[in-house]
C-alpha cells in the first residue's frame, strides 16, 4: 500500500512526491524500495502489487524498474485501506483463486528484517488452506499513545493468539495499563490471509465495497480494468481495513513478536529509530553545529548547514521553499499547519 501523502512529515514530505518516496537515512533506497527490497526475498518480484494514487505511477516504476505497469494498481481517489485491500484482492484472485496474501504498509521501517521475514512466512503458512486472518503484533517497549493495539487471548501456536479486541489509539494513561498487562500489543497495519477468505470478509461485513469490485471481476487484468476502477472507486465507503474488517470477524488471530519495527508516522518516531549524537540530536542528511542543544531531529537539504543555538525537544526541517520549526511534542499540529498552508495563495510552492 503506497498511497498515502505524508502529512505529518511536511514539509519534506510532499503532494508530489510523499514518504513513502523518499530516502530518510541517507542509503540511496526510499522506503518503498527498501519494502520491495524485504519481500522480496521471500516473495517472486512478479508477484508484487503495489496500490497507489494514480499521481504516482511515474515515480513508482522509476523507483521499482523491476515491476511492470500492471503490477501497480492505481486508485484515482483516497477510500483509506479497505478499498484499496478488497481491489488487490480482486486483481488477486482472478489470478489465482486459490493464492495467499500479505498486506503491508510501503512507509515502515523494519531493523530486524530476518525476524521479520521468518514470521512473514510462517504467517502464511498459519493462514494457507483455511479461513484464518492473521495480523502481526509488535510486542510494546514504551506507553506509545499514537498506534492501536491488539488485545490477545488465548495462545493456539507459539506466539499466536487469537485475538479478543482491537483499540484505537488510548491516551497515555490507558497505554501505560495496556503496557502493564501484557495482553496488549502494537498494531502493525500487516495482515495475512487467504484471498477466499478476505473476499469472503467483505462480502459479510462490507458488502457495498465488496460488490463494487466483484461486478468487475472480469475485467481485472484487462485493458478496461483502470477505466471500471476509475469509475467505482470513489464512490467507495472511505473505511479502514482495521474498523471495516478486523475489528468485526471472529476469525482473527495475531503473531506476536519484536521486528524492529517502527511505522515512520511521525517526526518523533523518526527521531526515535535514528542515530544521535551524545546530546540526542538527530541529523538527517545534512551538516549541523549546535550549541546547548539537546534532543532535536533536523533535516536539510543536502549540502546545507544548521547552526543552531539552545534548542531543546524540536523539529528542525526545511524543504524546498519551506521551513517548519516545532516542538517535539506538539509534532500532532504539523497536520493543521500543513491545512492552514494550503489556505494560503499560490501553496503550490509549499506543500
Amino acid at each position: 500500500m503506497a498511497g498515502g501523502i505524508g502529512s505529518r512529515f511536511w514539509p519534506y514530505s510532499r503532494n508530489s512526491r510523499p514518504k513513502q518516496f523518499l530516502d530518510f537515512f541517507g542509503t540511496g533506497r526510499s522506503l518503498l524500495q527498501m519494502t520491495f527490497d524485504r519481500f522480496s526475498k521471500i516473495v517472486p518480484p512478479e508477484n508484487i502489487l503495489i496500490v497507489s494514487n494514480k499521481a504516482y505511477l511515474d515515480i513508482i516504476l522509476e523507483q521499482l524498474p523491476l515491476l511492470n505497469k500492471k503490477q501497480v494498481l492505481l486508485e484515482p481517489a483516497r477510500r483509506n485501506t479497505a478499498p484499496c485491500i478488497a481491489y488487490a484482492a480482486e486483481r488477486i484472485y482472478s489470478q489465482n483463486p486459490d493464492a495467499v496474501m500479505v498486506v503491508a504498509p510501503s512507509d515502515h521501517l523494519i531493523t530486524k528484517e530476518d525476524e521479520f521475514l521468518n514470521a512473514i512466512s510462517r504467517g502464511l503458512e498459519f493462514v494457507s488452506g483455511n479461513s484464518n486472518m492473521l495480523t502481526l503484533g509488535i510486542t510494546p517497549n514504551r506507553p506509545e499513545t499514537g498506534y492501536g493495539y491488539i488485545q490477545a487471548s488465548k495462545m493456539t501456536e507459539e506466539n499466536i493468539y487469537k485475538v479478543k479486541t482491537f483499540t484505537e489509539k488510548p491516551n497515555l494513561e490507558m497505554a501505560k495499563v495496556f503496557m502493564d498487562s501484557g495482553e496488549f500489543y502494537w498494531n502493525s497495519g500487516v495482515f495475512l490471509w487467504s484471498v477466499k477468505t478476505i473476499k469472503s470478509a467483505f462480502r459479510k461485513l462490507l458488502p457495498d465495497i465488496s460488490a463494487k469490485f466483484e461486478e468487475g471481476s472480469l475485467l481485472m487484468g484487462t485493458d478496461a480494468e483502470q477505466a471500471y476502477i476509475d469509475e467505482c472507486f470513489p464512490a467507495c465507503q472511505n473505511i479502514s481495513i482495521d474498523y471495516g474488517v478486523m475489528e468485526k470477524a471472529q476469525n482473527v488471530y495475531v503473531l506476536c513478536g519484536d521486528f524492529g519495527w517502527s511505522d515512520l508516522g511521525t517526526w518523533g518516531s523518526l527521531y526515535d529509530m535514528s542515530a544521535k549524537d551524545p546530546d540526542g540530536n538527530v541529523s538527517l542528511n545534512c551538516k549541523t553545529l549546535t550549541y546547548g542543544c539537546k534532543d532535536n531531529i533536523i533535516c536539510l537539504p543536502k549540502g546545507k548547514l544548521a547552526v543552531l543555538q539552545g534548542l531543546e525537544g524540536y523539529i528542525v526541517v526545511e524543504a524546498d521553499k519551506s521551513l517548519l520549526i516545532c516542538r517535539k511534542e506538539d509534532e500532532q499540529s504539523i497536520r493543521q499547519f500543513v491545512n492552514d498552508v494550503a489556505m494560503l495563495e499560490d501553496n503550490k510552492d509549499y506543500i
